[in-house]
């Protein structure tokens, strides 16, 4: 994927179909006098609505398909005809995007499973038409419901990926290497800095045919959460992560003093981080002898740690086994997806958006068809008798 088409926020005007307006019409056939009301109901608006696509892994495809209208639903004919339902839309994105209001920042909803269809913005209903209106006393109704109005909005969608185990560390502590030996993924690697510039997933193949996502992001450095070298816009992609594995190079000059900065990044984002299971590992390993090897041991953390080298494959299999063991340690394998996190209210100057069209709306320019021909003809006495025209009241349209 190149560093152009990775496209994690976008922004977009949504509007939901209106519902059509419901029938006036009377039954006029030969030898039927008094056919009566037989208006039909109008149409429902369309709706707007998300659906999760695993074959989407970004919302580049909605960079440039900002505004996304629903049709509006038809109004109602004559012979107890509903009017046709507006066409509704439906948003691809990718499993994990959250919705978010594009004013408030209010969160809206989240799609995290393959399929999931969520409605965004709910079309208008169609107005009753007057056969629903027809009474003993009131045999002739010339009035039908109107239908509901639009719903409109303006919504960020945030991509949050899907993984099971994500890496975290310094910039060129070798995670990307790390990725590429563990899962058939191909990032780019470089021997300099900030190599990693959008996050990359893969899949790592364990015993028995099982297997578990990992995803890269971006390396962190001190002062990260002040805006310092590419800040901590990518740690929202490992919010649903069950396990950060943090890497650390054995040619550190204080491995735990480096595991407490990142962990203190992480807090600074989102202290909820702080909560999920941990594993250290030491890459680059390969340079180190038993004697060293032992006397960096008594200086780790307190969590479950290993020595590992992509380089050569040493210990690559026992990180594979820490990390399933420890995926597990609650008794039961619990997919990203599943993951239930707190959404917070989205600070929408932090982020960065093309806002070129922002002040941009599409004209409404829908005009509804009149089924109903006025009759010329029509006798109000000859249904209603004289004066009582008018005791239809708006009370009847409303219920």
């Amino acid at each position: 994927m190149s560093d152009t088409n990775f496209v994690d926020y976008v922004k977009i005007y949504c509007r939901s179909g209106k519902g059509g307006r419901g029938s006036t019409h009377f039954r006029r056939e030969k030898y039927i006098p008094k056919g009566g009301p037989d208006g039909g109901d109008g149409g429902d608006g369309g709706h707007i609505i998300l659906r999760g696509n695993r074959n989407y892994w970004t919302l580049l495809h909605l960079k440039f398909k900002r505004h996304l209208l629903a049709g509006h639903g038809e109004s109602g004919s004559g012979r107890l005809c509903t009017g046709k339902k507006g066409d509704s839309v439906i948003i691809d994105v990718p499993c994990g995007t959250v919705a978010y209001d594009a004013e408030t920042g209010e969160y809206i909803c989240d799609v995290t499973e393959d399929g999931q269809e969520i409605i965004l913005l709910k079309g208008g209903k169609g107005g009753r038409g007057n056969n629903h209106f027809k009474t003993p006393t009131n045999q002739a109704p010339r009035y039908a419901q109107p239908g509901e109005p639009f719903e409109e909005r303006r919504v960020v969608l945030e991509l949050k990926v899907l993984a099971d185990v994500g890496l975290v560390g310094f910039p060129n502590a070798g995670k990307s290497t790390l990725l590429s030996v563990m899962t058939t993924a191909k990032p780019k690697i470089a021997n300099y800095a900030f190599t990693t510039l959008e996050p990359n997933l893969g899949i790592v193949s364990y015993r028995d045919h099982r297997s578990f996502v990992m995803a890269d992001i971006p390396g962190i450095i001190e002062g990260a959460s002040d805006g310092k070298g590419l800040g901590l816009r990518f740690l929202r992609h490992i919010e649903r992560n069950s396990l950060l594995l943090f890497l650390v190079p054995a040619d550190a000059d204080d491995i735990h003093a480096e595991y407490k900065i990142l962990l203190n990044e992480l807090a600074q984002y989102n202290p909820e981080l702080l909560d999920k299971r941990r594993v250290l590992a030491i890459s680059k390993s390969d340079m180190l002898d038993e004697e060293l090897i032992e006397a960096l041991s008594e200086d780790l953390p307190e969590i479950p740690h290993v020595f590992i080298s992509s380089i050569v494959g040493q210990n690559i299999q026992q990180l594979k086994d820490l990390l399933w063991k420890e995926l597990n340690a609650d008794g039961e394998y619990v997919k990203a997806a599943d993951n239930q996190i707190k959404h917070r209210k989205l600070d929408i100057r932090a982020i960065e958006l093309d806002d070129e069209e922002d002040d941009f709306i599409p004209e409404d320019d829908y005009e509804e068809e009149d089924w109903d021909e006025e009759d010329e003809d029509f006798d109000p006495d000859f249904y209603y008798g004289e004066g009582m025209e008018d005791e239809a009241s708006d009370e009847d349209v409303k219920s």
